[in-house]
């Protein structure tokens, strides 16, 4: 079967960072038969050997365990070795497979709830990119009967197990960050660390301990929780204000359930949003050239620290892309972020005789550490380091069960190509509320500029069918106020 035959007939398919869908439709025989259209891509373009190791690992969501498994049965059906690496983040599997030199994948289902999940991929040099996803749909691949009963679960008794967990790629991920950051360069601050179910909460527990900090564990949870960075839920907005009350911490960190997307508290339990956390964490490690997507704050080119920023599509493998246009033109250090937070090395960082390797995936645990540590050497607190900052002010929601073919075909409406004819489509819905449009920008989605200066970007998810809408304005009251807007016309679209 041919696996964009199969991705038409599971409803499991590429997003914007891996493949994703429904638990139930992501059945052991699809994972069987997506790892072994995944290895083979490899193998043909000699990005791998055949019988060669192969690095899993996982979140803690109910159905990961599950995939895994079916996973590693791929793996070793093709005559490889899967070495799996435990439930840790993200980054930690991916520079375990860079560093080893081999393919790597990750079950996650990153920030979205549990009755979803999916399998991020990576080549032995980082993430597999759009030109690869297409590379990948293209194999054909052979999936025998025998394993798999008719709803494509593998048979009770047939070998499927993970093998043991190895700590490798852990105890790697710890040391890439106590070995580059000063010893005790935390010492004295007080992080609250909100672990729920994400696989970065014993990394973070482990670095900032290493680093001097005094970490108080908060919120653990057995049960997963869909935490979002870049949507942030009203009981996360509560909790870290709940727990900053007392004045017993001078921030709060987290991630997302795959531990790529950081959330970091200032010492009032505010969240500060990842594309101002990107930018303070470029800025102290030194970064010339950034790239970011069309959705991030323009705070990023209106602070002056960089030396070229270049906007991209939303989604890592489009950042991934920009930051090697960027190293091309021989620039460097450089660097990227998304707006839920996600930092991506292109080109190592050196600091005296230390030196951070490159990696170019989204990671979370840098950016929080990269923002303590200002705080520490500035002896001001993380809300400070912030308010430097341009008064420029994001704010993010989603609607969602909102169809991707009905999301795309409302915006599709208002795009026609015509500058006129769209500019005057959009202030007829716009209008009234935000004022006259300025322009538009179609790299991804609909980005609407005011002549206010304000800013209203709506885009289909590309993970699940939900409709994002990102806005940015003066204040942070003006920018949530303009999303909730945003929410009620887009709920009207939807038919609400």
């Amino acid at each position: 079967m041919r696996i964009g035959d199969l991705m038409n007939e599971s409803g499991v398919g590429f997003g914007t960072s891996g493949a994703r869908g429904l638990a139930v439709d992501m059945t052991d025989r699809v994972c069987y038969a997506y790892t072994l259209g995944f290895l083979q891509y490899l193998i043909a373009a000699g990005a791998a050997v055949p019988g060669g190791a192969v690095a899993l690992a996982g979140d803690l969501r109910p159905s990961t365990g599950r995939i895994l498994a079916a996973c590693a049965r791929a793996v070793r059906d093709l005559g490889g070795q899967p070495r799996y690496c435990g439930r840790i983040p993200s980054p930690a599997v991916a520079a375990y497979g860079i560093a080893q030199g081999i393919p790597s994948l990750m079950v996650t289902g990153s920030h979205i709830p549990d009755d979803r999940n999916g399998i991020k991929f990576n080549l032995p040099t980082g993430e597999v990119l759009k030109a690869d996803e297409a590379g990948i749909r293209a194999q054909e691949v052979r999936i025998p009967d025998a394993p798999f009963d008719a709803s494509g679960m593998l048979r009770a008794g047939e070998p499927g197990a993970l093998p043991a967990a190895e700590t490798a790629a852990a105890d790697a991920y710890v040391r890439r960050y106590l070995d580059f950051f000063p010893a005790g360069c935390l010492r004295g601050l007080r992080v609250g660390n909100y672990e729920h179910s994400g696989v970065a909460r014993d990394a973070y527990r482990v670095i900032l301990e290493g680093l001097g900090a005094q970490v108080t564990p908060l919120g653990w949870s057995e049960r997963f929780i869909p935490v979002d960075t870049e949507a942030i839920r009203p009981e996360d907005l509560v909790l870290a204000r709940d727990w900053a009350a007392g004045g017993a911490f001078d921030a709060l960190v987290s991630a997302d359930g795959d531990g790529d997307r950081p959330l970091v508290a200032d010492e009032t339990g505010r969240w500060l949003r990842g594309d101002i956390a990107g930018i303070l964490c470029a800025r102290r490690l030194g970064v010339q050239a950034l790239a970011t997507p069309v959705s991030s704050n323009t705070a990023v080119e209106r602070c002056g620290a960089f030396a070229r920023v270049l906007r991209t599509r939303i989604g890592s493998p489009y950042v991934i892309e920009g930051m090697a246009q960027l190293r091309a033109a021989g620039l460097a250090p450089v660097a990227g972020y998304e707006a839920n937070g996600g930092f991506l090395l292109e080109t190592p960082i050196t600091w005296g005789d230390r030196t951070l390797a490159a990696l170019p995936t989204r990671d979370a645990v840098l950016v929080a550490l990269t923002i303590l540590l200002g705080a520490a050497e500035q002896g001001r607190p993380v809300s400070a380091l912030a308010a430097d900052l341009p008064a420029r002010f994001t704010h993010s929601d989603r609607i969602k069960d909102f169809p991707t073919a009905l999301s795309t075909a409302r915006i599709a409406a208002l795009t026609s190509g015509d500058p006129a004819r769209d500019q005057a489509a959009v202030a007829a819905v716009f209008a009234d509320a935000f004022g006259p449009v300025a322009g538009l920008d179609t790299t991804d989605g609909l980005r609407i500029s005011f002549t206010s200066g304000e800013i209203a970007h709506l885009r289909p998810s590309g993970n699940a069918p939900e409709l994002r809408a990102y806005t940015e304005a003066a204040s942070p009251e003006r920018a949530a106020q303009m999303n909730a807007t945003c929410m009620d016309i887009l709920a009207g679209w939807r038919g609400d």
